[in-house]
């Protein structure tokens, strides 16, 4: 924690980059374990979602059960120690993996969401935009033999469920073309949208250092930003528990429970609620 302080008080621009971890307290499941391993089987990958109907079924069917998890996450105690970090100017920006929009809940503004927000959806073929909520409602209603269908959740609003119901679930579909619908997130196998990668470039060079949050960085989206900032010669700091791609990387490495260890720190800094 002293040495968390201290890295905070040296370095009064903070790009703030978090991951799963952040989120875990709120009831919402990582994808790995503290060793960077898948904690059950991989997630849906684009390349698996446009291969067929099938693949669609079983995405949205999970989906459809594991969805009220995520919708009715709450922001945590870290949601709210950044959103104060960002209140007293210490973050140059925030750059999140998470699709759970619980930064912006917590009061956190200018959020760059790498992987976008599992709240919408989107037309891959007239790119209409819908509301998550709106369309579980379809799906409740064109799909009754999967209202009382329990699950563990998984991670990002999916649930650990296989079923031989899949085979007559009802897929949704556009409404103004009958064009596939998606969820409005980066699928593993799927590029993050440039601007968004550039957005962070540009903060990060306007920043006095790194300060990641709760992830792994196993995934390339946010390990970018360690070594854009080991070429600029910007010192980079983890709070995670388990392992991360970066530790050769970082100047600071605080393997403790992430929660309260925020909260220790916002209370060290005098940054309190409202």
């Amino acid at each position: 924690m002293s040495d968390l302080l201290d890295f905070v008080r040296r370095h009064p621009r903070l790009f703030v980059l978090t991951g799963a971890g952040v989120s875990t307290d709120s009831g919402i499941p990582g994808y790995r374990d503290e060793h960077g391993q898948w904690q059950r089987a991989a997630p849906m990958t684009i390349r698996g979602f446009l291969s067929g109907h099938a693949a669609r079924q079983r995405y949205w069917a999970r989906s459809m059960v594991g969805w009220p998890v995520a919708a009715g996450a709450q922001p945590n105690i870290s949601h709210h120690v950044v959103a104060r970090l960002g209140e007293a100017g210490r973050v140059s920006a925030l750059v999140t993996q998470n699709v759970d929009g619980l930064h912006q809940r917590a009061g956190s503004r200018g959020v760059i969401e790498l992987h976008g927000s599992i709240g919408k959806v989107i037309c891959l073929s007239c790119h209409t935009r819908y509301e998550r909520s709106d369309l579980q409602r379809w799906l409740w209603q064109h799909n009754p033999e999967f209202r009382d269908v329990s699950a563990l959740p998984a991670a990002d609003g999916d649930a650990h469920l296989e079923s031989p119901l899949f085979d007559n679930f009802e897929v949704p579909v556009c409404e103004r073309c009958e064009g596939l619908l998606k969820p409005d997130v980066v699928f593993f196998g799927e590029s993050v949208p440039r601007e968004r990668v550039e957005a962070g470039r540009q903060a990060l060079e306007l920043s006095d250092a790194l300060l990641v949050i709760g992830s792994s960085l196993t995934v390339f989206s946010g390990y970018r930003f360690c070594l854009w900032a080991r070429e600029r010669g910007v010192p980079v700091a983890a709070l995670n528990l388990g392992t991360t791609r970066a530790d050769p990387l970082l100047s600071l490495k605080v393997a403790e429970p992430i929660g309260p260890t925020l909260a220790g720190l916002s209370e060290a800094l005098g940054l309190h609620a409202g």
